[in-house]
């Protein structure tokens, strides 16, 4: 049994967060959190002696206070070495000219293991607990990633990506074939639940068709056949883009959301990166098939081609939660993106043409708050996954971060105020421990 004493703070609802000033969180030795104890509870004084006496107790100081670990929904595990490269292209070309022969290097599994130690390790230094990666085409690559995750004690939910279409990607990197893709995906799950043996935090193998224009018909059926097989996550981009989304209707008559849905692709455990261009209708099939959108705000600055209206999906229900997409997003903080949500947010709803007059600049779609940010890092991201994380709370996995105030308090401040601070100035030098169900994760900061 460990326990943590001090400050917390929590998401309570989508715009509301739970503050204790004097807490304990008691951590199982399965990694769960048994129970929080207040100041007034009976027995806290004799459940922090106990834990004091044994060695495993950790007292936080008066100006650091314990969160949710964050959940990233959106990473391009090999485009770490171009995080803030050429932003200022074109999807299209950005994709062929930078990141196809990036990731075309980790049929170099030295580079691989370089790489995704540095990258799980930063992560996690940003206070990261749970990771939703695309992988690369090459399997051993893949695996490298995963053993990083173990190593570095993060979960992470890996997908080997398929990509065969050859029309829309390059000759040195893509699957050889529909079925080479296939079978190399399910080749992938099959080395990963051998990994995953000896693992005591374990990783997820997710099906990974990389785009709609990446991919042929041919791997997207065989795809979305493993998926129910398999009963496994799945992850996408949808409605990315202009381009994006023009390629789909011009080749398939068809939005993407109806093209990944028609394959099976479109489950409860499926996750689409992006939605700027989502319509309602395809709002209503996401909603109606459980699927989550991965808000990228960052990313979607320079790809998206418009905002995504996130009061509006949490308003009609559709799982939402927030992701880097490293590296089409600069930063690996989620606090970052937090940050960048409630920006775009306020930039939807009141328009940004001057020309216009104000009363036809903006939309009606209401801004969000750093609570709702808040909730998507941690619980939206949870749900998004089916995990029983993103909260302090009695039966959920214990994914925490320290986090010391990262600016002076001249006068007293309420912890609704510190939370504020905390969201929009906490950067990577004030997360001070990470943990991952209830371990001490090895981070950046280590």
């Amino acid at each position: 049994m460990k326990v943590i004493e001090g400050s917390t703070i929590t998401s309570a609802s989508e715009s509301t967060i739970d503050c204790h000033q004097h807490q304990l969180v008691v951590i199982d030795d399965q990694g769960y959190i048994a129970r929080t104890v207040d100041e007034t509870d009976r027995d806290f004084a004799s459940i922090k002696a106990t834990a004091a006496q044994a060695g495993q107790l950790t007292t936080l100081g008066a100006d650091e206070y314990l969160l949710p670990g964050f959940i990233d929904l959106h990473v391009h595990a090999p485009q770490w070495p171009n995080a803030g490269v050429a932003l200022d292209r074109p999807l299209n070309e950005w994709l062929d000219t930078y990141t196809f022969p990036t990731e075309a290097k980790y049929k170099d599994v030295a580079f691989a293991k370089r790489v995704y130690d540095d990258l799980v390790g930063e992560l996690l230094a940003n206070g990261t607990t749970t990771v939703l990666y695309f992988g690369s085409v090459d399997n051993p690559a893949n695996l490298e990633l995963a053993k990083a995750c173990i190593n570095h004690n993060q979960r992470g939910f890996i997908g080997k990506v398929a990509m065969d279409n050859p029309d829309q990607t390059p000759e040195n990197y893509r699957d050889a074939s529909a079925q080479s893709a296939v079978a190399d995906t399910e080749r992938f799950i099959h080395q990963l639940d051998q990994l995953n043996q000896t693992a005591s935090i374990k990783q997820t193998a997710v099906i990974t068709p990389r785009f709609v224009p990446s991919c042929t018909p041919e791997s997207l059926k065989g795809l979305g056949k493993l998926a129910k097989k398999y009963d496994l996550p799945v992850q996408s981009h949808c409605s990315e883009s202009d381009w994006e989304n023009g390629y789909a209707l011009a080749h398939y008559h068809k939005r993407d959301s109806e093209v990944l849905d028609e394959y099976g692709l479109l489950t409860d455990k499926a996750v689409m990166a992006h939605g700027t261009l989502l319509n309602q209708s395809d709002l209503d099939t996401f909603k109606a098939r459980g699927v989550a959108v991965a808000h990228c705000p960052i990313s979607n600055v320079y790809f998206g081609n418009a905002v995504l209206p996130v009061s509006k999906l949490l308003e009609q229900h559709v799982k939402v939660g927030l992701g880097t997409d490293i590296s089409g997003g600069y930063s690996p903080s989620i606090y970052q993106n937090i940050r960048q949500a409630v920006m775009s947010s306020r930039m939807l709803n009141d328009g940004v043409n001057s020309e216009l007059r104000p009363e036809q600049r903006g939309t009606s779609h209401q801004p969000i708050s750093a609570k709702n940010g808040f909730y998507l890092a941690t619980v939206g991201g949870a749900k998004s996954l089916h995990l029983q994380t993103g909260q302090i709370k009695a039966g959920y996995l214990a994914d925490l971060q320290i986090v010391k105030s990262p600016l002076k308090a001249f006068d007293d401040e309420s912890m609704d105020q510190v939370f504020e601070k905390i969201m929009y100035h906490a950067s990577k030098a004030d997360i001070k421990q990470v943990f991952v169900q209830g371990k001490l994760a090895a981070t950046a900061n280590s």
